[in-house]
């Protein structure tokens, strides 16, 4: 994998996005395997680093559990940018991608994923399912078991999980997190 084609990958989006504060991919750009979330937070852009906030801080506790660090992997975002709303208190507060956002920013993560070439894509959450799988892909229906899909014109092996702030807000889907991080698990030593 050659680094200077990811760079001019990002340079290419930043051009897409002039004025918005970006934030691109992390980790190994020649990793096996490639974590794939819906878009930077607050934190995230503070940092220039995806998966930094509390959800990268729930990421991190899930990579230890499958004996893996970050700089093992490498982690990107389906949107570069920070989908934000205000509040009626006039609060700024992160919220998902559009539609319209998601198939903006599809061609680059396609892009970005043939340049990194994984073994394996883990997609966190619906958004990045839906921008590799379609949007009929419900997260419900793909979670914890291996899957194929086209990304480009290429197969990829592809296994969702929910995304990790989704134990944040919803602490009954602890048991199914863990349920599906040990078949990652498996999975991973079997293929990686």
């Amino acid at each position: 994998m050659n680094l200077n084609s990811l760079e001019k990958l990002y340079r290419r989006i930043s051009g897409t996005y002039p004025g918005q504060e970006l934030v691109f991919g992390d980790g190994k750009p020649d990793a096996g395997l490639m974590l794939v979330g819906e878009a930077p937070g607050r934190d995230e852009v503070a940092q220039k680093k995806p998966f930094v906030g509390k959800a990268g801080k729930n990421l991190t506790g899930f990579l230890e559990t499958l004996g893996l660090s970050r700089e093992e992997l490498y982690v990107t975002n389906v949107c570069k940018f920070r989908p934000t709303k205000v509040s009626a208190k006039n609060t700024v507060s992160n919220r998902p991608p559009t539609k319209e956002e998601i198939l903006a920013a599809q061609p680059f993560l396609w892009e970005e994923i043939g340049l990194v070439a994984p073994r394996l894509i883990v997609t966190l959450g619906n958004t990045p399912l839906r921008a590799v799988r379609g949007f009929d892909a419900n997260i419900g229906d793909y979670h914890g078991k291996p899957e194929r899909a086209d990304v480009g014109g290429k197969e990829y092996r592809l296994f969702a999980l929910y995304h990790p702030a989704s134990i944040i807000y919803n602490p009954s889907l602890k048991e199914t997190y863990s349920r599906d991080l040990s078949n990652l698990a498996v999975l991973l030593e079997k293929n990686l």
